[in-house]
């Protein structure tokens, strides 16, 4: 059976950079605060730019350096949990900016977890032949559901986008894939945005819930073992040991998460690649964000091995194990 690699790599975020302490000036917290019991420094937040904006600009930069045009794209997926509008799906306005006119093009949501989710629909997708190059974004403006009076959630979140360009190969970049999900208790835990039912035979109902809310000690004890989880199950399909992985490269959620996973893990935390005190929690786009400044950092290089461990609301948790 043939491999999937990933061949070209991109991302964008706001130029607006948001620090702890102009948070303080909206709650009440500090820099101080923010900074030890999450790890964050500052964010970046739109001050106009759309889901779509920073989806298409990320994904200029992944085809740029893959070399492919657009119309060498036949399949575009898009993982958000704060698109522009319900329908077109976000894929379907970057197909149409793009102007890849070859491409099925699909939105798919599972929160935080959903790039590397995207990573491996598209992998299935084209070990089968039904597609031979995709390109998977994950895309977030979740500043447009954060409530900002909300000193609990406003100081983690930020906006940006990743993207990636995977192909069929010969060569298995993508080794191997774990994922899953547990609504029962993911419900409750890490939720946002209900839409109320509105029609002729139901009374209009006023208690909308528009924004992100968090249940912070049930996700903190979900994320730090589901991490462990991830990792020794991708180790375990794929024959490798922990020390040949150059990085681990988490959901950038908390940075408290990150060390409490390494302990249970046996390993030190430089292991894992953290970027989150600069971006915050930017939710689906987090992981190809860290990928993307890795590979233009030199940190890892052709045929180095590395994991991306995600994990979000719903509750969803999502890995590969990569050859780059």
């Amino acid at each position: 059976m043939k491999g999937v690699k990933i061949v070209g790599i991109g991302h964008y975020c706001p130029s607006n950079v948001v620090s702890n302490e102009y948070i303080s000036s909206l709650v009440d917290t500090s820099d101080e605060w923010i900074a030890k019991r999450t790890g964050i420094k500052e964010r970046r937040i739109s001050d106009g730019e759309s889901t779509v904006d920073l989806a298409v600009k990320a994904s200029e930069e992944a085809l740029k350096n893959s070399g492919y045009t657009t119309e060498d794209i036949d399949l575009i997926i898009v993982a958000t949990t704060s698109p522009d509008r319900i329908m077109p799906s976000t894929a379907c306005s970057v197909q149409e900016r793009l102007g890849c006119i070859n491409a099925t093009a699909f939105d798919i949501s599972a929160a935080c977890s959903g790039f590397v989710y995207g990573l491996i629909i598209a992998n299935s997708l084209l070990k089968t032949n039904e597609k031979f190059r995709a390109l998977v974004i994950g895309a977030e403006v979740l500043s447009r559901i954060v409530d900002w009076k909300d000193r609990n959630t406003c100081v983690l979140f930020g906006d940006g986008a990743g993207a990636a360009v995977l192909e069929s190969s010969d060569d298995y970049g993508i080794i191997s894939t774990f994922f899953g999900s547990d609504g029962a208790k993911g419900v409750k835990a890490l939720t946002s945005t209900n839409l109320s039912l509105n029609n002729p035979f139901v009374k209009e109902s006023d208690d909308e819930k528009r924004y992100i809310e968090m249940e912070g000690r049930e996700v903190f004890k979900f994320a730090v073992s589901v991490i462990p989880t991830i990792v020794n199950n991708l180790l375990e399909k794929s024959g490798e040991k922990i020390d040949n992985i150059k990085y681990i490269i988490p959901h950038q959620a908390n940075s408290r998460i990150i060390d409490e996973a390494s302990r249970r893990l046996g390993i030190t935390s430089d292991r894992f690649y953290i970027n989150l005190e600069r971006y915050g929690n930017t939710s689906s786009a987090s992981i190809p964000i860290a990928l993307d400044e890795m590979i233009k950092r030199e940190l890892i290089k052709k045929g180095d091995k590395v994991i991306l461990a995600a994990f979000g609301g719903g509750l969803t948790w999502a890995g590969t194990l990569i050859e780059i």
